[in-house]
């Protein structure tokens, strides 16, 4: 099983993380990216190691149940491998590797027995809650075997209603063990890119109130699904897919996923709806003519949001608006799927989560505790309605040039179009940790990552023990913050970190496939919590000397 180098970085890391850790871990990878190949290579490896091991991969719909079997099987024929679905009509309870959904074995711990590893797929939808299915199998299991570990995979590692998977009371999981950015598996070539034109349809949802941080459904159907709205949303998804060949459109409950489906229809385009009520013969038969071409568009209500495959999507259409960042990020992934001919796909964002939540790499999650409306602020071209980040003098598409503003605004970090364009901008940063950083065949340094509070970070290196040129660059940095020039190695560093002053925004511009610190302000009334650890990260892995297994 020959992985990308990104999914090789995952599986290490899992290895590594229980080699120090005994927690639970996340590997967080953007949809599209190979999860389930990731998950099976995993597995093998594992057998392969310590054959006595019992694995169960759990998840909650019969598709994506369906997925990571067939993935295992399809590159190790002779895995000890089984499934556990009602909806598969498939229980197979004493497999060693056991694929199962949650509505199925949620009550069967006893009768199913105890597992050593437990892989849960599309993670972030375990609720915090005791009483809920995912929660009391995982304490059935626990009671069962007190050492069983469980590791979350996931594109969007955060909940709406409890923001990060790994914060907070009665999480689960403890750590984020690899992650992989959207922006670099796009710029390789292993995600298609996402572009984004305004539409002129708005979505008005001023009048819609919230329940549990999400819009309250019944109120944003009928705001939203009227027949003059979806009638010009439609007019405009014709328009820009009039040279695109598979449209799937994200619609804000069941009858307004077949008005927009009859609205369709109207105009001559091949449409169909899935819903929760659609039947699982008539559901496969429209994704299957989905996938061929045979339809055009699909729409849908929170049914194709996980679990859904299909590589030639090439346009999306957002007719519901959402408060969940994760759901946000989930749609956005729908379209990212490489095919051959599939040179992009394109967002036509009717709800206005893009503004809402920020560009899908760097996300801007919802916290209903924090003041204002939220919103990132972004403005359209009107030279080819792209929707662009607020600070850009120039359409990085057509090149149209903005007016300067009126007035110097406070730049913000996570307020661009759906995929981030390469100018530069400011970042608050919300902490900044300290490690070193170990490259085989080169001298340590000093990797300083800068966390802002849309869970992402930037990163530099600060090469102390290098010659030449990077090691006057070091001394210079370190100068800047210390004035303590005797400071020769990254040991000596570590020691007097939390000495340092700390910038509280950095300055940061796409350079290639990376990001680059160009700029640092500094106030030393605002300095932001500085944690100090050690960064195990290698290379290369290094496989674990004792015959036990680490897990």
């Amino acid at each position: 099983m020959e992985l990308r180098k990104y999914q090789r970085e995952a599986v290490d890391a899992i290895y590594r993380y229980f080699e120090s850790h005994r927690g639970n871990p996340l590997i967080v990878m953007p949809t599209a990216s190979g999860k389930s190949f990731v998950m099976a290579a995993f597995i093998r490896e594992v057998l392969d190691i310590w054959s006595d091991q019992r694995i169960m991969i759990l998840t909650h719909v019969k598709e994506l149940i369906q997925q990571n079997y067939t993935e295992l099987v399809d590159h190790w024929s002779l895995a000890p491998a089984g499934i556990y679905s009602a909806g598969l009509n498939r229980r197979e309870a004493q497999s060693q590797v056991l694929f199962a959904g949650i509505q199925s074995v949620h009550r069967r711990a006893e009768y199913l027995q105890g597992f050593d590893l437990i892989l849960i797929d599309e993670c972030h939808l375990v609720p915090r809650k005791s009483d809920t299915m995912y929660r009391r199998f995982l304490d059935d299991m626990h009671a069962i075997n007190e050492k069983v570990k469980i590791i979350g995979l996931t594109a969007t590692h955060y909940r709406l209603d409890s923001g990060l998977l790994t914060e907070g009371d009665k999480r689960i999981f403890n750590d984020v063990a690899y992650e992989v950015p959207v922006k670099r598996l796009i710029d390789e070539g292993f995600l298609s890119p996402l572009i984004t034109k305004a539409p002129d349809t708005k979505l008005d949802v001023s009048g819609v109130h919230t329940r549990g941080c999400e819009f309250i459904n019944s109120e944003l159907q009928n705001a939203i699904d009227q027949n003059d709205i979806n009638k010009a949303a439609v007019r405009e998804i014709i328009h820009y897919g009039r040279n695109r060949k598979s449209w799937l459109v994200f619609c804000a409950g069941v009858q307004h996923a077949y008005n927009v489906r009859d609205a369709l229809r109207e105009c001559n385009i091949v449409a169909e709806t899935v819903t929760g009520e659609t039947n699982m013969m008539e559901r496969d038969y429209i994704l299957e003519g989905f996938k061929s071409g045979e339809i055009r568009a699909i729409t849908n209500c929170d049914i194709l949001t996980t679990g859904f495959n299909a590589p030639n999507t090439d346009l999306l259409a957002i007719l519901r608006p959402t408060q969940s960042t994760g759901l946000y990020v989930q749609i956005a992934g729908r379209g990212m799927r490489v095919a051959s001919g599939k040179e992009n796909c394109l967002v036509l964002d009717f709800a206005g989560n893009i503004e809402r939540h920020g560009p899908i790499d760097r996300v801007n999650p919802y916290d209903p505790s924090r003041n204002g409306n939220g919103k990132a602020p972004v403005k359209t071209c009107p030279g080819c309605r792209s929707v662009v980040f607020a600070g850009f003098r120039h359409c990085p598409d057509c090149n149209h040039e903005f007016p300067p503003p009126e007035s110097e605004i406070k730049p913000a970090a996570s307020a661009r179009p759906i995929i981030s364009h390469g100018e530069s901008f400011w970042v608050e940063v919300e902490k900044i940790r300290y490690s070193r950083h170990t490259k085989i065949g080169k001298p340590d340094s000093l990797r300083v990552d800068y966390f802002e509070s849309t869970f992402s970070w930037y990163s530099e290196w600060v090469c102390l023990e290098h010659g030449g040129f990077a090691q006057r660059k070091a001394r210079n940095w370190w100068n800047r913050r210390s004035g303590d020039l005797s400071v020769i190695s990254v040991s000596d560093a570590l020691r007097v970190v939390d000495q340092l002053k700390a910038p509280t925004r950095i300055k940061v511009q796409e350079d290639g496939k990376y990001w680059r610190i160009v700029q640092f302000n500094f106030d030393e009334n605002e300095s932001p919590l500085i944690k100090v650890e050690e960064d195990l990260e290698k290379e290369e892995y290094e496989p674990v000397e004792e015959e036990e297994a680490p897990f």
